[in-house]
């Protein structure tokens, strides 16, 4: 097509081209969990994670019995850009771009070593940053930490990543004897271990992979809590592209078995930020408690949690970034997962308002609020229910004890207002509603009038009375009624 045309490389400058890789914006756990892709995709059924405290010379391991490379096959994968993301791939393949191993270490350390065995023979190679800054060349050192010969000797297989000069996360001049530091140090590190144990709960869950932390095996957190008797489970629903989705209304709090299985289903983000869809790819979670632009997050909804599940084909039309961490549904299916959605998020809204409406359902018996809710001309107002047992109870105790039952009735409406299902409505109007729209204004007047006489049979000036009712609530709203009661 160009063969008359003048042609140039025009290669990448090493330098500057690596420091661009750090900026794609890793964190220390989407980084480490880039690397337990590849030992997946290795086959490891174990992987093993360990951290070295040596102040500014700390170190980070990632170990794993997979495969294992040859010494080629530990050049091509050390090459940025490695594979092609457009070529097709197996089901079960966790990387696109080629560039985890890389971009994910660059982001956390200035020297990769990978140190890799198959067939019996072990191969090492190194990208130092430091040395391709003075060279300028993509040029790879045959060299690895001497404390890290022996590191594959006990495995037929497999592959070690070690980073070093971890610049991003302890700086070069602090000593192993800082406290603080190290304290920092174990606080990102704990991190890593939480979003591990969420991100690839599937695969621990299924037994295909152990991953060990130091001594300890990593346990999985499932966001759906499928196995608390009762959480909600909806039907699955099938999209284009061979994608599925599943919705799941988790408890309200006094539902849950224990508090310690309520306190851990709250993650790391928090009730509120918890909730959302879950993206996976390959069972792989890449992105967690988002509404993907669809919705907000709203305390009422905090108990939906919604699984998609994508094969690694639908990549691009999901626009997966280079970190796994980030998704976009396709135009062509969202109005689908919006109104799927929507039924998820309505059931949860439930859940939060009341547990009692939840129960009502189920037992299929006549259930009686306390509250009832009712709209008229756009205003939500909130009534006791006269036809409540309790009231009747309490109204039987008013004609022999009316102190002792008024206290009791007082008790239990402070005790019972509904304040999330007034904070749902009140978030979905603007209009605040306006106070005793319960009562007709003839029953309005009948109680300022009587609180009015109560004031001047006490000894006040009619004028005192009326600025003595102006500062009850809510009769404070009422003034031309007030200023006006003589009339009445």
């Amino acid at each position: 097509m160009y063969e008359e045309l003048e042609i140039r490389e025009a290669l990448p400058e090493a330098a500057s081209m690596i420091e661009t890789f750090r900026a794609i914006g890793y964190s220390l756990e989407t980084a480490v969990a880039d690397i337990v892709d590849n030992s997946i995709t290795a086959g490891s059924n174990r992987i093993y994670i360990n951290r070295i405290w040596a102040g500014g010379n700390s170190v980070i391991t990632i170990k794993d019995n997979g495969c294992g490379m040859t010494d080629d096959e530990l050049i091509q994968a050390l090459r940025p850009g490695a594979q092609n993301p457009l070529i097709h791939r197996d089901e079960n393949d966790l990387g696109r771009f080629g560039l985890g191993l890389k971009t994910a270490s660059f982001s956390q350390c200035r020297k990769l070593t990978v140190i890799t065995k198959k067939n019996g023979e072990t191969s090492y190679w190194t990208w130092d940053l430091d040395f391709i800054a003075e060279c300028k060349k993509w040029n790879l050192i045959k060299w690895m930490p001497k404390e890290f010969e022996h590191s594959l000797d006990e495995v037929d297989s497999g592959t070690i990543v070690i980073w070093s000069n971890l610049d991003r996360i302890v700086a070069s001049d602090i000593s192993k004897d800082n406290l603080n530091a190290k304290e920092k140090f174990s606080n990102s590190l704990q991190k890593v271990r939480d979003h591990l144990s969420m991100t690839f709960h599937r695969f621990i869950e299924d037994r295909q992979i152990s991953i060990i932390w130091g001594c300890h095996e990593i346990n999985p957190w499932n966001p759906f809590f499928p196995l608390e008797p009762k959480c909600q489970t909806f039907p699955i629903e099938y999209l284009h592209g061979n994608v599925t989705m599943r919705g799941y209304v988790l408890p309200h709090r006094i539902n849950f078995s224990t508090d310690k299985v309520y306190n851990s289903a709250k993650g790391l983000k928090g009730w509120n930020g918890q909730q959302g869809f879950y993206v996976y790819r390959g069972k792989r979670l890449l992105l967690s408690g988002s509404w993907l632009g669809i919705f907000h997050k709203e305390e009422a909804y905090k108990l939906a949690r919604i699984m998609i599940d994508i094969p690694n084909s639908q990549d691009a039309e999901w626009q997966i970034d280079i970190k796994k961490s980030k998704a976009q549904p396709p135009i062509n299916i969202r109005e689908q997962i919006e109104q799927y959605a929507k039924s998820v998020r309505n059931a949860a809204e439930e859940v939060f308002r009341h547990r009692g409406k939840i129960l009502r359902q189920r037992s299929g018996q006549e259930f009686h609020p306390l509250w009832l809710e009712k709209m008229k001309d756009g205003k939500w107002s909130y009534i006791v229910n006269r036809k409540n047992p309790t009231i009747a109870t309490i109204k039987q105790i008013a004609l022999h004890n009316p102190d002792i039952a008024i206290e009791t009735l007082l008790k239990l409406i402070e005790s019972n207002v509904p304040t999330k299902t007034i904070f749902i409505n009140e978030s979905k109007d603007e209009d605040s509603t306006e106070p005793l729209t319960s009562l007709d204004n003839d029953e309005v007047k009948t109680l300022i009038k009587a609180l009015y006489e109560s004031f001047v049979a006490q000894g006040r000036s009619s004028s005192q009375a009326k600025e003595a009712v102006k500062r009850v609530e809510p009769f404070n709203f009422f003034e031309d009624i007030i200023d006006n009661i003589n009339d009445l």
